[in-house]
């Protein structure tokens, strides 16, 4: 069989397999069952959905015929690279990193760090706009974290708060 959309097809792949891990982690957890649901429950289920579509969107790039194959183009390297180097500043500023000495810097730093790490990811940067959008990020975050689901979490950094 001849793959007829090569950004289908291995969109559909990405899908299953990432369904599937969904799915395989789950069973680390209680399952339960639709009256009882334990926390393996969603994961298992969502996992399972996802994997459903990825296959419908991989079956569908094998059957269903297009103009020009929809062909998979150059790999964006900058972007990537942005974005999950702005997840992973993000995850060091709320937790820190004690063995090396880094303090958490909270989640409002976070936030800020990450939005504009990540808006280094895209074609045109314009400062104002960042700040804005990190400022309402971060507060919409603290409603919606602190606030209203009151988590616990540093907010500001450590040593500010100390």
């Amino acid at each position: 069989m001849r793959i007829k959309s090569e950004k289908d097809f291995f969109a559909g792949l990405m899908f299953m397999v990432a369904g599937i891990a969904f799915a395989w982690g789950a069973t680390n957890y209680t399952i339960g069952d639709a009256a009882r649901m334990g926390p393996g429950y969603f994961p298992l289920i969502l996992g399972i959905l996802l994997a459903l579509v990825g296959l419908f969107v991989t079956f569908e790039a094998l059957v269903v015929e297009t103009e020009d194959g929809e062909k998979v183009g150059k790999f964006a390297w900058k972007p990537l690279f942005f974005i999950i180097f702005s997840n992973v500043v993000f995850g060091i500023c709320i937790g820190g990193i004690p063995k090396l000495g880094i303090p958490a810097l909270g989640l409002i730093v976070g936030i800020y760090a990450l939005t504009f790490i990540a808006s280094l990811a895209g074609e045109e940067h314009k400062n104002r706009e960042v700040i804005v959008l990190a400022t309402v990020l971060a507060i919409i975050s603290y409603v919606a974290f602190i606030y209203l689901l009151k988590l616990q979490f540093p907010v500001w950094p450590s040593f500010l708060t100390r």
